[in-house]
């Protein structure tokens, strides 16, 4: 008599919850010692309704986690000078440890020249040149955010990352592109797939980690994940979908992220973890 398979879930909100803890401890500790809290400043063009709600969600974890946040609203009709003039005084402001540039910033914007007016130091969501090089050659840098939790997520559940088939699907700046060289740094074989690839599917279907991060709603099919595998679901769109169908997959894969509930959480604990992160070496604390 056959029985389904069911995936174990990966559960980032848990893993988030005890990382965010780590670092409320890590940030009272700062206050106390030095007087100063960490603060992380968030830069936001525009109203765009998703876009203010993600802002508002960030500057209340940061509440609950002890870090102050410095919220700066600039009007849609900011021009890419004046965005990169606004991060530039952040960059320089003592009182500033991490910079958030919510986007996407309008179809006006120079979005990568606005990214790069964002000190290293001070680059807490990973989204600078400067922090996708240290991502390349595993040198210590900020991750980008969302690939970092996934990486940690990965570690939580002790999944064995040496010359095993990872495949990325997506190959934005901040998720796909990074996440993969974070996987090869950890010696997986990593394929990039996107819009061009073809054959998606049986691509798909040698992977022992599955990385979706396309924002189509179940663009990956459960029928082509390889039994066994590890799938990472980075995707999030309209109704709580994936970019994996979630419940086919689920009866073939090892483990699985949940949407929401997976990768989700995992971003803005780890946002959280290097704000507090970039105070303590700005503040000369990590010999401490």
């Amino acid at each position: 008599m056959s029985t389904t398979r069911t995936a174990q879930l990966m559960e980032g909100a848990g893993l988030a919850r005890r990382i965010i803890e780590e670092t409320a401890t890590k940030a009272a500790e700062i206050s106390r010692f030095t007087g100063t809290a960490p603060c992380l400043a968030t830069v936001l063009v525009g109203e765009d309704p998703a876009s203010v709600t993600y802002v508002r969600m960030k500057r209340a974890r940061c509440a609950k986690a002890g870090i102050q946040s410095r919220h700066i609203p600039l009007p849609s009709t900011t021009t890419t000078v004046e965005l990169v003039d606004t991060i530039a005084a952040l960059s320089r402001d003592p009182g500033v440890h991490g910079i958030l540039l919510q986007h996407p910033c309008g179809p006006h914007i120079d979005e990568r020249a606005a990214f790069e007016a964002i000190s290293p130091e001070k680059d807490v969501d990973g989204v600078t040149m400067h922090s996708f090089a240290a991502m390349s050659f595993a040198l210590p840098g900020f991750v980008s955010c969302t690939p970092g939790g996934i990486m940690q997520l990965l570690d939580a559940y002790d999944v064995e990352l040496a010359g095993k088939h990872a495949v990325v699907v997506g190959r934005s700046a901040i998720l796909g592109k990074p996440v993969g060289m974070l996987l090869l740094a950890k010696d997986a074989t990593v394929t990039y797939c996107h819009s061009r690839t073809t054959d998606l599917p049986a691509i798909v279907r040698e992977a022992d980690i599955v990385v979706a991060a396309v924002g189509r709603p179940r663009l990956i099919r459960g029928e082509d994940i390889k039994p066994g595998a590890v799938v990472l679901d980075a995707g999030y769109n309209p109704g709580n979908v994936g970019d994996v169908d979630f419940d086919a997959a689920r009866t073939r894969a090892r483990l699985i992220t949940p949407v929401p509930g997976g990768v989700g959480p995992m971003t803005i604990a780890v946002l959280l973890a290097q704000t507090v992160q970039a105070a303590e070496n700005q503040l000369g604390l990590q010999e401490r």
